[in-house]
């Protein structure tokens, strides 16, 4: 949309369709999209694709996007792990812009201090995980609580993308 750009996290081990159906989708809608992870390289999913980053997270970056969008898999344990993806999500979300997680990705969220008192969504496995935090489990396939959108796995995708782009649409 007229050069308002999204950011997508990537990290080995990504749920491969969670990361290709939000990035074409975006890009469907005129967004310009990168690809965010760590380092800037390749990048194996979980099903064996290979996903190449086109930037290094840097959090002094994090004003530059609209919304920021964390695929699940395995890769959020590592986003998890990671302080400077940490403080990225912290400072998308605090500086109000649109921070989307799916499936996993919530544990991100968890890491990263933001979802106390909110509602929040995710893959049933980790409800325990979300509620230790402090955050309300709704277990709705799409949750919004203001600048936070989850969702709990890949049939959630359409109704979320739907939900995300109207959002975006609405802000810019």
């Amino acid at each position: 949309m007229d050069g308002k750009k999204i950011a997508i996290l990537l990290e080995d081990f990504v749920e491969d369709v969670e990361f290709i159906y939000p990035f074409y989708r975006f890009k469907e809608e005129g967004f310009i999209v990168d690809v965010l992870a760590p380092k800037i390289g390749e990048f194996t999913g979980k099903k064996g694709l290979i996903f190449h980053s086109s930037h290094r997270i840097d959090p002094e970056n994090a004003h530059q996007y609209e919304a920021v969008f964390i695929p699940g898999g395995y890769a959020p344990d590592r986003f998890r792990r990671d302080r400077e993806t940490l403080e990225f999500i912290r400072r998308a979300y605090t500086e109000n812009r649109i921070v989307a997680a799916i499936c996993h990705g919530p544990w991100a969220l968890i890491s990263a201090g933001i979802i106390k008192g909110k509602r929040v969504t995710g893959f049933f496995s980790i409800k325990d995980d979300i509620q230790n935090a402090g955050a309300i489990y709704t277990g709705k396939p799409v949750e919004v609580d203001g600048n936070l959108i989850t969702a709990t796995d890949p049939k959630a995708m359409p109704e979320m993308m739907k939900i995300l782009i109207s959002i975006l649409k609405e802000r810019v």
